[in-house]
């Protein structure tokens, strides 16, 4: 560790910065997200694109539905993602209320709950007995540790709505890609000779670009997160492009 991220790091374990820390609460990083909404634009438009391509179809027709892609499939991603996490917060919600309901009606069992819990964590004796006291004192208090120790669930989600706005954004920044050069094909004809190769290649550094900055978030090299992407976008557009090009023929 250099002497900088060391000395970051020893700031960062002060007791005031701990304090002020805990007190903001969790942060929420939208990188799956993020990640999710541009590897997946990526994807599917440029599988919009090399099945026409393989089709042998005009950039018109790759600019329409592809356009109608990134519009269509951005949103209903972007929807998914408020959705899927408005649902773990129902959950958490519905844990919670069940959890008082078990406190109201069985105190009793729900504190043995509490013993076995940290029990399991290596308390024992008086300590024990202190830690179950401190925590079934305050209900709320009480409730939470059930929803975290018992149940697995985060006390805290991230917002629903900058999830989804994160997932469009990056849906419509990374799919757009594959369609720049089209666009240029369409508007000034002749301009570009190989649109669809040079797609290709614009897409592969896109999918390469997209691994390596979640590498930076995540314990991967930056080439083997941005090579593990470009393969698998590779793997589904290939397959894409084989369908257009086996069902040309119908077109």
């Amino acid at each position: 560790m250099s002497p900088v991220a060391r000395s970051k790091l020893h700031e960062s374990h002060t007791p005031e910065a701990i304090q002020e820390r805990l007190q903001s609460g969790p942060t929420s990083v939208y990188l799956r997200e993020f990640v999710y909404g541009a590897v997946d634009g990526t994807v599917t438009t440029f599988a919009v694109v090399s099945g026409v391509a393989g089709a042998g179809l005009s950039s018109g027709v790759v600019i329409v539905l592809g356009l109608a892609n990134l519009l269509a499939d951005g949103f209903s991603m972007a929807v998914s993602a408020f959705h899927g996490i408005r649902a773990e917060e129902e959950i958490r919600e519905r844990v919670r209320q069940e959890e008082h309901q078990h406190i109201a009606e069985y105190p009793a069992g729900e504190r043995e709950e509490i013993r076995q819990i940290f029990a399991a964590k290596g308390f024992e004796g008086e300590l024990l007995e202190e830690i179950v006291t401190v925590i079934t004192s305050d209900e709320n208090r009480w409730v939470q540790t059930m929803v975290q120790d018992e149940h697995g669930l985060a006390l805290e989600g991230p917002n629903g709505l900058k999830a989804a706005v994160a997932t469009f954004i990056a849906f419509q920044l990374a799919g757009s890609v594959p369609l720049v050069v089209f666009l240029l094909d369409y508007f000034s004809p002749g301009m570009v000779s190989t649109p669809f190769l040079i797609s290709s290649l614009m897409t592969g550094v896109a999918f390469f670009g997209i691994g390596a900055v979640k590498s930076r978030f995540v314990e991967r090299t930056w080439y083997g997160a941005g090579l593990e992407t470009l393969v698998a976008g590779a793997a589904a557009s290939g397959l894409a492009w084989l369908v257009g090009w086996l069902l040309s023929g119908i077109v």
